[in-house]
Formats: C-alpha cells, structure tokens, sequence
C-alpha cells in the first residue's frame, strides 16, 4: 500500500507547542495534508499517555486508529476511524558529559504497542521526571539511554533527530559529534534511521560517505497541526508498524522523502540574529567563525557543519539512496499569492476550499494537473506550483534561528552569500 507518514510531532504537553495539538486535530489535519500515519509523539507524558490509551484504539498491526469520528463541524476536515493511524512515538533530550564536553543530543523513539511504551515509560521514569515536558530530558548518555529502551522494547526503533541542527543533535555543531561511533559506541547498530531535519537534505547527508549505511528519514517535528507533514515518508509496503520498520532498514518499499526547502531551516546558514548577519560557509571560514559586527562567534549553520565533516563533494550520490522532494506547504504559497499571513481569514478559506474540491494537500502540490489548481486557486498559485515542480524558486538561506525565505513565484534565483 503507498501511503505518506510522519514519524516525529508533538502534542500539546510539549514546551512550545500549540494547544490544539490533541489527538482530533492531529486526525483532522493529517487528513488535509495527505497524511495515512502520523506520530503521537510524547508518548512518555502520564497525562498524553492516557489520552492515547482513551481516545485510540490498537489496530493489531502497530498501529492506532480514533475510537470516534472528528466531525466536520467543529474540526478542519472529518475523519473517521481507520482513514488516519497513528504511530506511538516520543523525542527525548539527552544532556550529558562526555570528552570534556557538554552533549545535548534529541532522539525519536518508536513503539509497536502501548504495552511497549508502557514498558519504555517504566524504565525513564526511574530516570528523569516524565511529567514536567512531553520531550523529556534526561543526565544519561546515549548508550545507555539505547541499552534501557531497547532492554524494555526490543522492537523499538530509534532515530537521532535533526541530526545537524547547532543545538540539540547528533551532529550538532555546538554540543555534537564528529561520528555515530563517537556517539553510540558499540550501540549504533541499533539506530534504526537518521532524520535530515529541516535545514538539511539528502544531498547534504550523501557527501558523508560514514552515512550511507544509514536510511535517512525527514519528519515534520510538528508543535502545531498547520505543519504536519511538512517533511514525510512515502511508503509502498505493508500497513504496519512492522511494515514501515523494514521499509526503514531494507530501504525496499521507501519510495522517497518529502523534503522542506534546506535554505528556509532556520540553521543553515552561519550567522547571528542579534546582528544581521548571515555567512555562507566559506565567508565564515575566511572570517574565522567570528561575527564581523560583534567579534563575537558566530553560531554555525547546518551547511557549515556538513563542509567540515564531508569526503564527498556536492552532487554525490549513493547507490542505493532513497529519492526525494522538495515541496513548499500550500498555506504559504496561497499566503504569498494573497499578500496576507498564512493564517489569515482568506487564506485558510482558500486552502480549505482546495482541499475539499481538489483532495489532500500532498495530491495538489505533487500530482494535481495545474489547470485544475489555477481554477480553484487562481493562476497566481498555479504558477507557484509549477514553479515548485520544476525547482524554479529564490531562495534566502535561514540562520541563527531566523527561517529562510523561500520564493516560488517564478524570481530569478539569488542566494546571498554574505548579508550585513
């Protein structure tokens, strides 16, 4: 069966994240988006837990569908049991000392059950306080956390998340390694996937050749439902939570992943917000890493990060890759063709419009012929997204916490390497 599914979000008990990321919601906008399989995510959260527990029901193919329908009334779109799943899943923060340094790494952990979440929660809690952050942090280093999970669920699967961004990951510039081995030890054998993250794409990950053996994986780390499936997976296999696993490690039945733009993540450039600065790589370097307004370091991007650590140059492709695709959401390229914010009266009418007349969200931006799309959204959109379809788009590459702007109405492409 091909289906789409993403495999890292959040809920409403995560920091910084939207209170309508309940399970309804989540349903509802999975629906819109062309989403089959979306994450709980926080599953490790007591009170988040028990809404899985009530308001799912297990499938018996590791997977879970609603108990009741979403009604149209009083949600974006109406969903019935079984035309969304939902996968059991939670990001954790690890902090730790390690090599005379700080390491704050973020992982994915999957479930095939509740009884193996349950099982999951049992141990961590012993570890850390699992009510106070639907991403829980924990003083353990990653070996050991992957020797607890995979001592309480064998089948678990584990994915280091965005695994170039500065902060929080594996290959973080600020608080990462250099390798998996550096990181895992002996235990990388047990890492299921790794996740591009926003500001990366696979291009960016095949320069390492240390990284071919690893499937990549790109996920929405949604905090609210409008960005759902912004990254995704595209799967033509079994329906299950077994299914999407072996897809995941034998890369057979993984048709693609659904990529953001890499330049409108919010790291991929080096830079300091405070500033105005932004740097390509090689300016950084020439300036050695330092702000030419403060003198101070500067925070290194994703695209910085992967020039220190390549062996490859730019345009490598490994044999056996996983394709991909780079897709801009709908909302905003109707949000830029009207002028107005994404979350506007008009633009989201529009939207729902097109996704009651035309389908879900992934259809139209991949596979909608384009005289349908100019009937219902105007020519304006219909030009975004052939623009999109054939990569004819500008773009300013994001930096020290500041998104990338990401043009699809047909400008002639500039990317700035150096912006004071």
């Amino acid at each position: 069966m091909r289906f789409l599914a993403d495999l890292h979000v959040h809920s409403k008990y995560s920091r910084a994240t939207s209170k309508d990321m309940d399970l309804a919601n989540m349903a509802s906008w999975a629906k819109a988006k062309g989403l089959k399989v979306v994450a709980t995510g926080d599953f490790t959260h007591p009170d988040w837990f028990f809404n899985i527990k009530t308001q799912l029901k297990e499938e018996g193919n590791g997977l879970l569908s609603l108990r009741e329908p979403v009604r149209g009334e009083d949600y974006p779109v109406e969903v019935q049991p079984g035309e969304v799943y939902f996968i059991l899943s939670v990001e954790v923060s690890l902090i730790y000392n390690l090599g005379k340094r700080v390491r704050k790494i973020h992982l994915v952990v999957l479930a095939e059950n509740l009884e193996d979440a349950q099982s999951i929660n049992s141990v961590l809690a012993a570890r850390g306080n699992l009510q106070a952050d639907g991403r829980p942090t924990f003083g353990m280093d990653t070996k050991e956390f992957i020797e607890l999970v995979k001592s309480a669920a064998p089948s678990a699967g584990i994915i280091p998340a965005h695994i170039w961004t500065p902060w929080f990951s594996l290959f973080g510039a600020n608080s990462g390694f250099d390798s998996i081995e550096e990181c895992c030890g002996d235990l990388a054998e047990h890492i299921l996937a790794l996740e591009t993250g926003l500001s990366s794409d696979p291009p960016m990950n095949w320069r390492l050749s240390s990284l071919d053996k690893y499937t990549l994986v790109s996920n929405s780390d949604a905090h609210s439902p409008a960005n759902l499936g912004r990254e995704a997976n595209l799967f033509d296999t079994e329906l299950s939570y077994k299914g999407i696993i072996q897809a995941i490690k034998t890369r057979k039945g993984f048709l693609k992943t659904i990529e953001f733009f890499p330049e409108e993540g919010k790291y991929h450039y080096d830079g300091h917000r405070n500033c105005g600065v932004r740097l390509s790589p090689k300016d950084a370097i020439r300036l050695k890493n330092l702000c030419p307004v403060c003198g101070k370091p500067l925070t290194v991007g994703v695209a910085h990060r992967v020039e220190v650590l390549a062996d490859r140059e730019e345009g490598y492709r490994p044999e056996n890759a996983v394709d991909y695709q780079h897709l801009f959401p709908l909302q905003e390229i109707i949000a830029k063709a009207q002028g107005k914010g994404k979350h506007s009266k008009s633009v989201m009418e529009a939207y729902f419009s097109a996704i009651n007349y035309l389908g879900d969200e992934f259809s139209i931006l991949t596979r909608t012929p384009l005289e349908e799309i100019r009937r219902v959204l105007g020519p304006r959109v219909g030009k975004a997204v052939e623009n999109m379809r054939q990569g004819r788009v500008r773009v300013e590459p994001g930096y020290d916490g500041v998104y990338g702007v990401i043009d699809p109405f047909g400008e002639e492409e500039t990317i700035q390497d150096t912006l004071f």
